[in-house]
């Protein structure tokens, strides 16, 4: 058994690596997209001028003209570029808006909600686990779907949103499985490259938007002055418009080609975010089971918000209705995942019914699996000093282990309640670090609290 686990965790590395070779190719490929764009407006340049010699307009560049070639190239570089800043600029606020505009509603910290209750205790032992500040969370309370998503431009402004329907069905080590898959989008910087990727493909759609403003613009203007169309002006403007027409093909051609690219760079790091899920928890089952209920339940992972199209990569299921073109879709067939997860699934998928996690299981820490697991909880259970190199800490971090979690778990159970709440509280968790910094020399102690009624305020040190 011992051979077979070592085996199949040396599967989902191998997946690991070769997810992450496939995502450099195809971003790779985005770059050559780039580059055939610039090439072909430059050709639609020259094509321009050739037609212009034709309707007396002047003499245009020859076939190659290294210096019109460098100004069409910069040209088109400094649109796509700025188109894609903005768009960056735009969506790099931090998850929180987006979370909001999908119709998330932030989990209080203190909710007695034995559904939200049991997710946040699973985001704060994956997010210690990982070495990551535990990120906010949001239920998307009119989703009935299961899925999830994480959002934001850095962890440290990341959030981790669930649907209702993911809260209800999903037991603790399938929503442990579904947290792993989110928390590998947050370490591996997956968040970060989607929006990056969604900013190069409005640069890309601003070469159409050109084409077509140029179109309307001739377009209105000609109209006006037909009278001049059968001079030179008229001659102009037809090349103008022709032009105007290439660039918004060729920019409509450049979206279509980069959204096929991004579809596939989404496919890869959801296979890369399964594999990972699993290398965390040691427990194929857990995410191996949401996906199966997904595929089982009748809304399955679709959501019904009006911006599920362009947040629809965030998301850890399919948030649109299955697509005939395969290509356009951001995710890998429910199918295709849990076979690479779980080589013995034969394609049966059980219908489920509607039901709700018992109350029991939103305290539960972990599954007996993962604390078996742990080599160092028994010492933190015992009240033992545990020694610890820096070193050994800091080549943790980001590479969480059912070891890991489980210690995260014990260790957020140990915490005493009224404390714990504290900690969880923005407004009280200032009172919990001045506490934590007090000396145990009475004299010294003294000194700091009247620090703290000086600077802070005299509730603050009561």
């Amino acid at each position: 058994m011992a051979a077979q686990a070592d085996t199949a965790t040396m599967d989902f590395f191998r997946h690991q690596e070769m997810a992450r070779r496939r995502t450099g190719f195809l971003i790779g490929c985005y770059v050559a997209a780039v580059v055939l764009i610039i090439l072909a407006v430059y050709a639609a340049v020259v094509l321009i001028f050739f037609y212009g010699r034709g309707a007396g307009v002047g003499r245009g560049p020859d076939l190659f003209d290294p210096t019109v070639f460098l100004a069409v190239a910069g040209g088109t570089l400094a649109i796509i570029l700025g188109g894609t800043f903005y768009k960056i600029s735009q969506l790099s606020s931090g998850g929180e808006t987006v979370a909001r505009l999908l119709g998330g509603r932030p989990v209080n910290p203190e909710t007695t909600d034995a559904d939200e209750r049991r997710i946040l205790n699973v985001v704060e032992e994956m997010a210690i686990a990982s070495g990551l500040p535990v990120p906010r969370v949001f239920i998307l309370d009119e989703e009935d779907s299961i899925n999830a998503f994480a959002a934001g431009f850095t962890p440290d402004d990341a959030v981790i949103g669930v649907t209702r329907g993911c809260a209800k069905l999903l037991t603790r080590d399938e929503l442990q499985g579904v947290i792993g898959h989110e928390i590998s989008h947050i370490l591996n910087g997956d968040m970060r490259l989607n929006i990056r990727l969604m900013g190069v493909l409005h640069g890309i759609l601003v070469i159409a938007l050109i084409g077509y403003g140029i179109l309307r613009t001739i377009g209105r203007s000609s109209s006006r002055t037909r009278s001049s169309s059968r001079g030179k002006g008229g001659g102009a403007a037809l090349a103008i418009m022709l032009f105007g027409l290439l660039l918004m093909i060729i920019g409509y051609i450049g979206v279509f080609f980069a959204k096929l690219i991004k579809s596939a760079v989404s496919r890869q790091r959801e296979f890369l975010a399964d594999a990972a899920s699993v290398q965390f928890t040691r427990n194929p089952g857990g995410i191996a089971g949401a996906l199966r209920k997904i595929a089982g339940w009748a809304a399955g992972s679709r959501l019904s918000t009006e911006h599920a199209e362009e947040a629809s990569h965030l998301f850890f299921g399919n948030a649109l209705a299955r697509s005939w073109f395969s290509l356009m879709s951001t995710h890998p067939p429910i199918e295709e995942r849990i076979r690479r997860i779980d080589p013995s699934f034969d394609g049966n998928i059980e219908p489920v019914r509607s039901r709700q996690i018992s109350s029991d299981e939103a305290g539960r820490p972990a599954s007996p699996a993962l604390q078996a697991a742990s080599g160092f909880t028994a010492a933190q259970s015992a009240g033992r000093t545990v020694t610890v190199r820096a070193p050994s800490i800091v080549s943790q971090v980001g590479k969480p282990t059912p070891a890991h979690i489980s210690y995260a778990a014990n260790a957020i159970a140990s915490i005493p309640p009224v404390l714990a709440a504290s900690a969880r509280n923005p407004n009280r968790a200032a009172h919990v670090i001045e506490a934590l910094l007090l000396s145990d020399r009475p004299s010294t102690r003294e000194i700091q609290l009247n620090a703290i009624r000086t600077n802070i305020g005299r509730e603050s040190a009561e």
